[in-house]
């Protein structure tokens, strides 16, 4: 490779090369059927809720629950508040919605198959890195899922660190794995807050956003060096780094 290529490429894992928020919806409205099911009211508004508790999660691995245990409670507090505080007459209806979003937004998860090609065509020339924000169970559960970790040279998810994207420190522990410089490197993902602020602070080569949705970005966000619909459109850019 010219000693000026590219010779890494760190990529995001939800909504850069998997279709998470596809799959989360979907997953709600299976959430909706079995609360219909069950004779619920207000559904929609307790949907909402869980998505918002979602959203504004902080784990702490130290505090004794496990994600599962935290994630219920989304579920059990945004039944209650709808209810007006009072539980629910089935003391397992929380942790039923639960696993019904859990388990059917796993199976919905997949790599479709021209973003597969990509990474095996990606792969005979560059080293890549799986760089991934989160909670370790919820996104080896991911991976598992998913059974792409032999697609990486390396896994990092940010939950096993004591810093995640958009700290340099990971992505030093990163360059380190795959013995490059940040200037080696580019960093691909769909936030311009943790990946592309990081991938810009860390030093990398070049930043590439993924913006799947064409939305504008927010008036004084960090500017990616490059931005595409979507991952497929990564040789382009990588075409014109050479």
């Amino acid at each position: 490779m010219n000693s000026k290529g590219i010779k890494a490429i760190l990529l995001d894992l939800d909504n850069t090369l998997i279709d998470t928020a596809g799959a989360g919806g979907v997953a709600i409205q299976k959430v909706t059927e079995l609360l219909k099911t069950l004779g619920h009211e207000h559904i929609i508004d307790i949907c909402d809720r869980f998505k918002h508790k979602l959203s504004h999660e902080t784990f702490d691995p130290a505090g004794g629950r496990t994600i599962d245990e935290v994630r219920i409670g989304h579920w059990e507090e945004s039944i209650q508040e709808v209810m007006g505080g009072r539980p629910s007459s089935n003391p397992t209806l929380a942790s039923e919605c639960y696993y019904q979003w859990k388990n059917t937004r796993l199976e919905l998860l997949t790599i479709t198959p021209p973003v597969l090609t990509l990474l095996k065509q990606l792969r005979t020339s560059h080293k890549l890195l799986l760089l991934t924000n989160g909670e370790t169970q919820t996104q080896r559960e991911k991976i598992v899922a998913l059974g792409c970790q032999g697609l990486f040279d390396a896994v990092v998810m940010g939950g096993e660190h004591a810093e995640e994207k958009p700290a340099r420190s990971i992505f030093t522990h990163c360059f380190g794995l795959l013995g490059v410089q940040a200037h080696d490197c580019v960093m691909v993902g769909d936030s311009l807050d943790t990946d592309i602020v990081g991938g810009f602070n860390a030093g990398v080569r070049a930043t590439v956003w993924i913006n799947n949705g064409g939305v504008c970005p927010p008036e004084g966000s960090v500017k990616p060096d490059y931005t595409i619909p979507s991952v497929l459109d990564l040789p382009e850019v990588l075409a014109k780094l050479k």
